[in-house]
Parts: C-alpha cells; structure tokens; sequence
C-alpha cells in the first residue's frame, strides 16, 4: 500500500473511497487554463513549453483536489515528433499533411523523435516534483490507430475512410504506418516513464469503429507490442488502456494486451463492465460528460448509478469521454464532492 490512492487500485486494491480524476480535466472550463492558452501562442507550443505545460496540469489538482493529475500534452504529439507537420486551427482543430501511401511513410523520421518532444519530459519532471504527496502523476500516448486516423485524414474524420481504405487495400503498406507509431509511441512512453510518470494511459478514442478484424490488426496487437516494450523496463509501472466504444472487444482487449485496467466509456453499461472486466482487473470510468455539463439532481442520480454498482471493487471514477469546455466548474465540484462522500 501507498499512501497514493490512484496506485493502491491500480494494484488491485478496493478503495473505500474511489480515487477520482477527469479526462480533460486541465482545460478551456478553466479560467486559470484561458489565461495561460492566451499568453502561449499556438496550441503545439503551449504542449511544448514546459513551464506553462506543468502549470496547466497542476490547476485542476490546485481547485479540485484531483487523485490523479494527468500530463497536459496532445495525442498528436507522436506524429509532430516524427516530423509530420502539425498545427491547430479554432473551430477546425488539428491540422496535418496528410499521410497516404506507403511513399509518404519516408518523411517519417523515428530518430528525431526524442529531440523535438524532450520538452514533454520536462514537463513531467516538473509536475512530479510539484505535486501533492497524495497524487498520482498520469503520462498518456494516443493509441496507434487513433492517431494514425488523424495522420492520414489530415484532421479530424467522421468515417476514417481514407484511413481504413489503406488498411484494406494495402495491409502491408498499413502495417508499416503502424509500426512506426508503435515504435515512436514506445519511445514517447519511455521518456515519460522516465522522468517521472507513475502510471501511463493509452487513448484509442476511435476504437470502436472497426471490423474485428482491423480491431485485432490496429489496436490489439499495436496495444500488446507497446506494453510489452514498456513492461521490459518498467515491469511495475501501471498501464490504463482505453479502447473507446469497443464493446464486446473489449475482452480481447484485456485479454491480450497486457495492459493493468481499462477505462470504460459511456455508452458501456456499468454492470457489464463490473461483471466481465472488473472482475479480471480495475476499472475506471464511465460518466457522461453531457451529465457533468448539465449538473443539478441528475447529475447526482447518474453519479449515484455508477458507484453502487462499480465502487465495492477496484474501481477509479473518471468520466466516459472527456470533460467539455462549457461544463461549469461548479458541477465538476459537485461532482468531487458526491464521489468523496461515497454515494
């Protein structure tokens, strides 16, 4: 036991208070988070200035109190750092050239990788060593396939059809974009673990819309190399995968990833979740941001549905997506305040 409640349920300890922490939890809903954003620039160098960056990740633990301070950074951070042009436009979000076909794959540069992302590493041992006794440093990497959906659409997508038409039409081209993310995201991870992340999460936000086939080709075996690499030099550092709106494939997932816990989006129910997943590992979710964004009784009544059902195990309050930029912060004090008290 530590005195970390995030890491004691990780290690499959029952809390008999869940720790909680928010995705997004550092972000536009802030006022504190605007008035940094403002001074920084761009988005990519906001991700990219260390001081700012550790700022920002440590507001949320400053207001609320959070168990868990989670990295400020970018999924996109990966592909910047293999030398894919990266901005972010307002109202747009991300912007890449495009990646499509395997003669595009010799822009990609694996060893500059750590050069141009090092300012992360900073960022982490900055906020590591300014953190609560008591809270638990969370480093992050997007899963191959999410990222490379971004990669290869150049943006945002609302059917991945450019990038699943690779993958279909030329798998080995595709599996070779996936093992140079898989590699960059390794090193990524490594840099983290390295100064000073105490548990690491893989965001695979657009999991959910693949065969399963590509499931097993994207995510799956992307999934077990990269935990498998971190596991080697770090075999006790914890690692939480979140392969959003998979559903059933979820038990694949925890089967043969490797992976410590899952979290758990939405659309899950709870009690599938507590009765196929968390009694094989913890588990952590899953509540509607749009619950958190209207607050008021049912926000408490869907607060309610979740820890009757989930908090007699190891279980790690989260919601099922990220936090919006509208949500008001007293619903997210609402929020902190009924999960502390257990009900």
């Amino acid at each position: 036991m530590t005195d970390k409640a995030l890491l004691n349920v990780l290690a499959g300890k029952t809390a008999e208070i869940p720790p909680i922490w928010l995705m997004r939890q550092a972000g536009r809903y802030l006022p504190e988070y605007r008035a940094i954003r403002a001074e920084a620039g761009s988005f990519v160098d906001l991700c990219l200035n260390p001081e700012m960056a550790a700022e920002v990740t440590l507001q949320p633990i400053r207001r609320f109190g959070m168990d868990g301070a989670i990295l400020f950074s970018d999924i996109l951070i990966v592909p910047y750092g293999l030398g894919q042009p990266l901005r972010f436009v307002e109202g747009r979000g991300p912007v890449l050239e495009p990646v499509t076909d395997r003669a595009a794959l010799k822009s990609l540069d694996l060893n500059g990788l750590s050069e141009r992302v090092g300012n992360v590493y900073e960022t982490v041992a900055r906020v590591r060593e300014a953190l609560p006794a008591e809270t638990t440093l969370i480093g992050f990497s997007g899963s191959p396939w999410t990222v490379i959906t971004y990669m290869v659409e150049g943006g945002s997508s609302k059917d991945y059809a450019a990038t699943k038409r690779w993958a279909y039409s030329d798998p080995e081209g595709f599996q070779a974009l996936i093992d140079i993310v898989v590699e960059g995201t390794i090193t990524y991870l490594l840099g983290q673990a390295k100064a000073g992340a105490e548990v690491l999460k893989l965001f695979d936000s657009w999991a959910g819309v693949l065969s399963p086939r590509l499931f097993r080709m994207a995510v799956i075996e992307p999934t077990k190399k990269i935990v498998s690499a971190v596991k080697a030099q770090y075999p006790d550092l914890p690692m939480i995968g979140f392969p959003r709106a998979a559903g059933a494939n979820y038990l694949d997932y925890i089967e043969e990833t490797g992976v410590d816990a899952v979290a758990v989006d939405t659309a899950m129910p709870i009690r599938w979740a507590v009765e196929n997943i968390q009694s094989r590992m913890p588990i952590q979710g899953n509540l509607d941001p749009i619950a958190l964004l209207a607050g008021g009784p049912e926000l408490e009544a869907e607060v309610e549905s979740i820890l009757s059902v989930a908090a007699s195990k190891p279980f790690i309050f989260n919601l099922g997506h990220g936090i919006l930029p509208t949500t008001p912060i007293e619903h997210v004090e609402q929020l902190v305040r009924q999960v502390r008290a257990g009900r």
